[in-house]
């Protein structure tokens, strides 16, 4: 049975003996006056404060009280009395809620707690502790005993960092800082819903006070974020019994509570993704027009340019129009003899496919002819029982999409990819289209994150050279994914946001992924920012696939065509070799292969912040310039007793150092190596 932590000690001497001295003695007096005025009052202060607060569970290391003053429960380390993280229940039934939560009833032994809060609810929390990693666990389920209760709990911010949970469209880290109103918790498309989840999302949030909390993916949720002050949840439906399900897991740091996590939520054994595109470059293809012959001369064109420019490992990506435009000429680019395509005929094309059908297309028209109205995602009718293919905007056309959890419509889809791939002689497959929601009611299999799980293994089923574009709870799929779509500019929504997105893409186990064109792919025009392109493209060059939309002969100086060209080359002989490396250490111990500051130095303050500056593996730091017009930046080395040598000019500093103002030119990206002892 857990003892109550004893007050501090409070004494002093009475055996102090001094000389008689009438002034003295009255000060004496006055002062030991003072001080057990003090003393009594330290000790009303803390039985008042302790009043407050009642422990509901102790294990080793952590506990766990309920602060009826705030209605919040409280995880605590207690070796360092510090707090993990602060929950906030809200109000439910009567507000004296301190008793029962203090009255345990349920006949478990020391690692449980449960109790019925007044008639509306049943709490249950029951405690796991894990010796070997030195951690302690809380699962806690809070179960309405009725409809229409109404749950919402928030977790501080204050003096707590996080990171995790879903992507934004202008993407931070931490997320302390971001601003989503209440909703579901689901990715969704961010050109529609601007203020939704973007394109990876996961139930995992991580505190820099080395905690991590994790909601069961079983139960819709919706989340929300208020800037600064705390992370709220709660179940979406409330006319039904749902329960609130959530673990808390406090361990030594952040670092060790990743780590852990990660290895308990590989449900798979790991496997890596086709890592031949990391010597490759992908090409946008930006072309606006409807006619396939005028698309095939601009490929053409494209194609030579490529080659005279000796980008001759480039992949030319097609976006979803060019593929269907492709697709309506007659012809086959893998035995064109007659025609004039001897280039294109030969290069590396990908092609993009979504599981959106337009409701004009013939194929839906003849679906419906069929009688396989449950090929698309459908709602039955209240009279007859039949369905009704529900409707949705899709890129400004009325479409219907595929229904994933029929095999039928599955196999039917499948053949059409592989088909239409084969015709193009495509060397990869995008498959985009996983993400949002078509209608409140319909069953998650359908519209939720499942929906993205089971397009993952869809996209497994079309080959290794697949590539998706969301991401949810498929972080062990081996398969590239593609980063969200950014602004061309200097803000969150554009070059500032890309480490941001790095870093949260990696935290939640999605290392393989593809950043977006250099200067943004929501503009469908080339951008004429040179500062932007050059130090875009200096970032990229360190990520696992460069992507282009502006190609770097649009630009008047040569300079900037010969500059690309090295930092391709820099990618290919100094990269690739890094990611293969940690790509496999990865798959032995779940460490992700690009890290922020804190991975080194967990317990240093100062990293927790740190936006800007990034690692692959423990071994290389990169440090780019995000601010329009600098030339030089402040860069923050980790890890106290480490050393880091600038790759460029040779200059040794000790780890744990700011270096103020330090000089990177726009040609140049700072790159430090760690010395290894």
């Amino acid at each position: 049975m857990w003892k109550p932590c004893p007050y501090p000690g409070v004494s002093w001497d009475s055996e102090h003996r001094a000389e008689p001295d009438p002034w003295k003695g009255t000060a004496a007096c006055i002062a030991m006056g003072l001080l057990f005025v003090m003393t009594i009052g330290l000790i009303y202060w803390q039985a008042a404060d302790q009043s407050h607060k009642h422990w509901i569970l102790q294990g080793r290391f952590t506990g766990i009280f309920w602060e009826s003053k705030k209605h919040s429960l409280v995880f605590q380390a207690l070796s360092e009395d510090r707090t993990a993280v602060e929950v906030s229940v809200g109000h439910i039934g009567d507000p004296d809620l301190h008793v029962r939560f203090a009255r345990n009833r349920c006949r478990l032994n020391s690692s449980g707690f449960c109790t019925e809060w007044d008639g509306q609810l049943e709490v249950r929390v029951v405690l796991e502790q894990d010796e070997l990693w030195h951690m302690e666990c809380y699962n806690i389920t809070w179960m309405p005993l009725h409809c229409h209760v109404d749950m919402r709990h928030c977790f501080y911010m204050e003096n707590i960092f996080w990171y995790g949970g879903a992507g934004v469209q202008a993407q931070k880290w931490p997320i302390n800082t971001v601003k989503i109103p209440l909703q579901p918790f689901t990715v969704s498309d961010l050109r529609l819903n601007p203020s939704g989840y973007g394109s990876v999302l996961d139930h995992r949030f991580f505190g820099s006070t080395g905690v991590a909390v994790l909601f069961s993916p079983d139960v819709p949720l919706n989340v929300g974020i208020d800037s600064n002050l705390k992370l709220c949840v709660q179940p979406q439906h409330i006319l039904v019994t749902q329960p609130l399900q959530y673990r808390v897991c406090v361990g030594r740091n952040l670092r060790a509570v990743h780590q852990k996590i990660a290895h308990e939520c590989r449900l798979h054994p790991p496997q890596l993704p086709n890592l031949g595109i990391l010597r490759s470059s992908l090409w946008k293809l930006v072309v606006n027009t409807d006619s396939g012959a005028k698309l095939e001369k601009e490929l053409r064109t494209f194609a030579n340019r490529l080659k005279r420019h000796q980008f001759n490992e480039g992949i030319i990506s097609l976006d979803e129009h060019s593929t269907s435009l492709l697709l309506k000429t007659d012809h086959s680019y893998s035995h064109a003899r007659n025609r004039n395509l001897p280039l294109v005929r030969h290069l590396n094309l990908s092609v993009t496919f979504t599981p959106y059908v337009n409701v004009n297309n013939q194929q839906f028209q003849m679906s419906l002819q069929e009688g396989n109205e449950a090929f698309w995602l459908s709602r039955l009718t209240t009279t007859q029982g039949h369905v009704v293919p529900l409707m949705s905007p899709w890129k400004g056309d009325i479409c219907v999409k595929l229904n994933i959890s029929n095999p039928a419509a599955v196999r039917w889809f499948l053949e059409q990819v592989g088909n239409r791939s084969a015709q193009l002689d495509a060397e990869y497959v995008i498959l985009e289209g996983g993400e949002g929601s078509l209608s409140d009611g319909l069953p998650e299999v359908q519209v939720g994150q499942e929906y993205i799980t089971l397009l993952a293994g869809l996209a497994m089923r079309v080959g290794r050279t697949a590539i998706v574009t969301s991401g949810s709870r498929t972080s062990d799929v081996p398969l590239f994914i593609m980063m969200s779509p950014l602004q061309g500019s200097w803000g969150y929504t554009g070059i500032k946001g890309i480490i941001p997105s790095i870093l949260h893409y990696s935290i939640l186990g999605y290392n393989f992924f593809i950043s977006d064109a250099i200067g943004g792919s929501l503009v469908d025009h080339m951008i004429s920012d040179k500062e932007l392109f050059i130090r875009w493209l200096e970032i990229v060059s360190f990520l696992p696939v460069i992507s282009f939309q502006t190609p770097p002969w649009s630009f008047s100086e040569y300079w900037v065509l010969n500059l690309t060209k090295s930092y391709l080359s820099l990618h290919h002989d100094f990269v690739v070799p890094l990611l293969l490396k940690y790509a496999h250490e990865w798959k032995e111990t779940t460490n992700p292969i690009y890290r922020p500051l804190w991975w080194i130095s967990p317990e240093d303050p100062f990293t927790f912040t740190i936006d800007d500056e990034f690692l692959i593996g423990s071994e290389v730091l990169v440090a780019p310039v995000t601010d329009q017009g600098k030339v030089e930046r402040n860069i923050y080395l980790p890890g106290e007793g480490i050393q880091w040598r600038d790759r460029w000019n040779g200059q040794v500093f000790d780890g744990g150092t700011l270096l103020r103002s330090y000089s990177v030119r726009l040609d140049k990206v700072a790159v430090f190596l760690r010395i290894q002892s």
